[in-house]
């Protein structure tokens, strides 16, 4: 299970391993948590008392946060995951390993790596493309694809999430998601 870290101003950070999470909480950087907890055993002192720390499923530390502009690394485990695991030409859903990253704007024709310039495609739909505009080959998007902001991307880096993560993340990228 990982913690949701969030910086000073509720922004999520980074997802945690417990063990992370209980030193920060030990050296006393947590500002509040919340979530389910899992509990931690440490071993026996001198007079029997087992040592037991609870680590929460979110926590707020006092860490400020550089990058306001926040663009997350691009990388075809979570631009798939972004898309669904659906090629956005023919609609499919595809394994991981059955789709490609198209650009639409062909690096041949100048476009470039980001997240506003991919998106997931199966391997046919990716040939028969080309190196030519989804316009120049006639075949439409089904989506238009978007860089995600910080909460959107800690969901897409998250293996598994617990209730109250998703809760926190999704009631948080809805506000700040300008849909056209």
């Amino acid at each position: 299970m990982a913690i949701l870290q969030l910086g000073q101003l509720g922004l999520p950070s980074a997802w945690l391993s417990v063990e992370s999470a209980a030193t920060l909480i030990t050296k006393g950087r947590v500002q509040w948590a919340a979530g389910p907890v899992t509990t931690l055993r440490g071993g026996l002192s001198q007079s029997g008392i087992q040592s037991v720390l609870d680590v929460p499923a979110i926590i707020a530390t006092n860490e400020r946060l550089r990058d306001a502009q926040f663009i997350p690394a691009l990388s075809n485990r979570l631009l798939f995951k972004r898309d669904n695991n659906q090629c956005q030409y023919c609609s499919g859903f595809f394994q991981r390993a059955s789709l490609t990253r198209d650009h639409i704007i062909p690096r041949g024709q100048g476009g470039r790596d980001r997240w506003s310039n991919v998106v997931a495609a199966c391997r046919r739909c990716n040939a028969v493309k080309g190196c030519r505009t989804p316009e120049q080959a006639k075949m439409p998007l089904l989506a238009v694809p978007f860089t995600p902001n910080r909460y959107e991307f800690m969901y897409l880096a998250a293996h598994e999430l617990q209730g109250e993560q998703l809760d926190y993340l999704s009631a948080n990228w809805r506000s700040l998601r300008v849909w056209c």
